[in-house]
């Protein structure tokens, strides 16, 4: 997500961490995930708690400088070349990028080479589970992870230990019967009733319907050879 804009403030009698960043849903839903995170009307901006932990993930500046180490930036630094050199969109960089730094983050104590399994399933136990982060935050971190030991450090980081979320799955809309027939009565041409009417009832992709040929129908059996490119297969039509 990255360009974010940090101020240590004093609000309402409380020592706090003001955020200023551009308007961008991921970043706005992120930051209100931050248990005691707070959004001021009148600073125009997110503030939360002043601790070691958020001062160490937004990079906040301290009386004795940055507190992110030389070890951490330079990681993240040859980490976005390798992404960036195998083609990986900026957006999918930046994602993958500011995955893998809130995790070296969270373990900013340790050097790199001593991180561990066990500290990947903390890291999902303690930071994304306790935070109540989406699934999809949850599986860029482990993607980001498994890149990053896998390819730049080359160690064996076993990524199959991290509990990945279930995929939700969502019931199909399913159209009615009377549905389906005014949908195909709709086109007036009888060509085009036709290819909705082979669309619906066998199942076919649009190549597939585009590639068919009268050879490829077999009115005995009421089959039909569907072919594409050097793959064929076979599909009963519905009564």
């Amino acid at each position: 997500m990255g360009n974010w804009e940090t101020k240590l403030i004093r609000h309402k009698g409380e020592q706090r961490i003001a955020i200023y960043f551009d308007n961008d849903r991921k970043k706005n839903d992120f930051v209100k995930s931050i248990a005691g995170s707070k959004w001021s009307r009148s600073l125009h901006a997110w503030h939360i708690p002043d601790t070691d932990q958020n001062r160490v993930h937004f990079e906040v500046v301290s009386m004795n400088g940055p507190v992110m180490s030389e070890e951490i930036r330079g990681a993240i630094a040859d980490f976005k070349d390798w992404l960036r050199s195998r083609r990986y969109s900026e957006n999918t960089v930046g994602t993958y990028s500011e995955a893998l730094k809130s995790f070296l983050l969270f373990f900013h104590g340790k050097t790199i080479s001593a991180i561990s399994n066990q500290d990947v399933i903390e890291y999902n136990n303690r930071y994304i589970l306790q935070r109540g982060l989406s699934a999809s935050y949850q599986n860029q971190v482990v993607n980001a992870i498994k890149l990053f030991f896998r390819i730049i450090k080359k160690a064996e980081i076993d990524i199959a230990a991290v509990h990945r979320p279930k995929r939700s799955k969502s019931l199909p809309s399913v159209l009615s019967k009377e549905e389906v027939k005014r949908l195909i009565s709709v086109p007036v041409n009888q060509k085009h009733r036709m290819m909705l009417s082979l669309l619906y009832s066998c199942g076919l992709r649009s190549g597939e319907l585009l590639a068919l040929q009268p050879s490829h129908i077999d009115s005995e059996r009421y089959l039909i050879l569907v072919k594409k490119i050097a793959r064929a297969r076979k599909t009963g039509l519905r009564h």
